[in-house]
């Protein structure tokens, strides 16, 4: 029998209804008359509270931020460095608030893409979803490409072929283990990244201040703010940096599409959400003050900083520099893990997300296959045929060329899925009050409401035409020919082009063609209306207040102007910091 929510109307099944529903069948795919998948073996749900918490701090932690950053600090300067991850921090804390907020009620597989077939569009939600599945896809043979050039930092005169087909053998063998796996290597490997990052920051501030005796430079201080600079490029510089932060923050979102795999998501994902703050303030934004602080921008070593060339991380020059020997070494292997690690956040974004578009009818249903012990087995082929493409990088003239085009597919891809995640909690709020719901129901809040989803996605706008403006007038352009610039701006938003492409498919194709009963068949409507959306299909049982907490809560007095602007820190600290 169906619970009800405080007001009497009826809600989802619960959680004991859910599960006789979805294991009442041994069959892998249960198909309708019609050959369409009407359900599949659910995935297992084995993630810990531990495991939550930390794909939440350090999940995603990798060449993005230990090498990208001095790419990044190169173009722009330290100062356009630090605001471009202050600004991009800021966006992504507010986004992960207002995931964490749909994800505790709606813990479902393939999170992100299906609430914005919920509260945004279909065609929308398909279209993002297959971006951000693609966009794993493509990363992960740049991540394996990465792991083996961290390599050449010992001059080990081995094949890069040889440590690719390493490092490809060890992720297949996680994927052995389903998500327990994947869960289990996250918790070990981003414990070292979280050590690696905090050892770092108390070395930095050693280095600035002149304690290391093997350092000729002695005091730092602040001098290279001054010369050569805060900042370089103008704003072309500053809008360059924001790219680079968005590939580093990548992945934050994975906390909110594992909750479908966490086994008590209403506990486990509120506190991993919490936990994201500490990950941008500490481990990104006071890293990369204190690189640019004790790394001089205008270095040669910077130039090459960038995309997959591990062995010149600013981290590591940054220890180079101060004379430390064997510390580099340390730092180099830190760099390795770091990166494998973002290859097995690689393989667990794609494979879910495939598999939960298949599930709803959005991608080929073989990819909805899930076998007994809840490894999703298509998609984890397709993902490691994928990252078969790092073998390219071995054909410079040829592989670096494609490699770069399919890097391509998710350089953007960030901005735009944040702000879709932040439109769609808007947009379920909307929904929320429109039924005449109260948020005080909701046990766990986003802390700034729609106010910092309103925030996120106006910064992520702007980070989107700054992106373009950038792409259109590139650094350098006078030295490049026009078919460098526009290769260069189609290389740079080619992420848009691919959205829009598959948004117009979806769209003709389900209004005109399908027929499967999964699909929203709106016709040629370009969004959902508030009044059209379901807000009660698939709500976890005690994810609401019951009604005599909603109306003590509501029987507060109410607070005056003052009162709620001294409550703001309070209200904050409790959410981002009590466990």
């Amino acid at each position: 029998m169906a619970s009800h929510d405080p007001y009497g109307r009826p809600l989802a099944l619960s959680e004991k209804e859910k599960v006789t529903e979805t294991t009442s069948s041994d069959a892998p795919i249960e198909e309708g008359e019609s050959g369409h998948v009407v359900k599949s073996r659910p995935l297992a749900r084995a993630l810990e509270g531990r495991h939550m918490q930390m794909i939440a701090i350090g999940g995603s932690i990798g060449a993005g931020l230990f090498v990208g950053s001095g790419g990044a600090l190169s173009n722009g300067g330290p100062g356009s460095l630090l605001i471009g991850f202050m600004i991009t921090g800021t966006m992504l804390l507010f986004t992960v608030q207002a995931l964490g907020e749909l994800a505790v009620l709606y813990p479902q597989n393939g999170a992100m893409y299906q609430y914005l077939c919920r509260f945004i569009d279909p065609s929308w939600g398909c279209a993002m979803g297959w971006d951000y599945a693609i966009g794993w896809l493509t990363v992960l043979p740049f991540e394996l490409t990465a792991a083996s050039i961290t390599i050449d930092f010992w001059e080990v005169n081995v094949n890069k072929g040889v440590w690719i087909t390493v490092f490809f053998v060890a992720l297949c063998a996680i994927q052995v283990f389903g998500v327990r796996g994947y869960g289990e290597v996250e918790y070990v490997l981003g414990m070292i990244k979280i050590l690696a990052c905090a050892g770092f920051i108390i070395l930095g501030i050693i280095i600035d201040c002149g304690g290391v005796p093997t350092d000729s430079r002695g005091y730092i201080g602040a001098k290279y703010w001054h010369d050569p600079g805060a900042f370089r490029n103008g704003f072309k510089g500053f809008a360059s940096v924001l790219v680079t932060a968005a590939f580093a923050f990548g992945g934050t979102e994975l906390a909110g599409l594992a909750a479908a795999e966490a086994a008590d998501p209403v506990k486990s994902l509120p506190r991993a959400t919490k936990q994201v703050f500490w990950r941008i303030f500490f481990f990104y934004i006071v890293n990369v003050f204190i690189i640019g602080l004790i790394v001089p921008s205008n270095s040669e070593f910077l130039l090459k900083s960038t995309g997959a060339n591990t062995k010149y991380s600013p981290f590591v020059l940054a220890i180079k520099q101060a004379g430390i020997k064997g510390l580099p070494s340390v730092f180099n292997a830190v760099i390795t893990l770091a990166v494998l690690s973002v290859g097995n956040s690689c393989m667990y974004g794609s494979t879910r997300t495939f598999q939960a578009l298949a599930q709803g009818g959005m991608a080929p249903k073989i990819l909805a296959y899930v076998d007994r012990k809840g490894r999703p087995i298509p998609t984890i082929i397709l993902q490691l045929a994928f990252g078969l493409l790092a073998f390219l990088n071995l054909i410079p003239s040829v592989g670096d060329q494609i490699f770069n085009w399919l890097l391509a597919l998710s350089g953007l891809q960030s901005f735009f899925t944040w702000a879709s995640i932040c439109l769609a909690h808007i947009r379920f709020r909307k929904a929320w009050a429109a039924n005449g719901r109260s948020i005080e129901e909701l046990q766990f809040r986003a802390f700034a409401g729609v106010y910092g989803s309103y925030l996120a996605l106006f910064l992520n706008v702007c980070c989107l035409i700054a992106q373009f403006y950038v792409a259109a007038w590139p650094i350098g352009e006078g030295e490049l020919s026009p078919r460098a610039r526009v290769e260069s701006f189609f290389s740079a938003y080619l992420t848009a082009f691919v959205i829009l492409t598959v948004f117009i498919i979806w769209k003709v194709y389900s209004a005109a063609y399908s027929t499967d009963p999964r699909i929203n068949h709106r016709g040629w409507k370009p969004y959902i209306k508030i009044s059209e959306i379901d807000i009660l299909t698939g709500i976890r049982e005690n994810t609401l207040r019951d009604m005599d907490e909603v109306r003590a809560l509501q029987q507060q007095p109410k607070l005056s102007v003052g009162q709620k602007i001294i409550g703001v820190p309070r209200a904050i600290w409790g959410t981002l910091f009590a466990p």
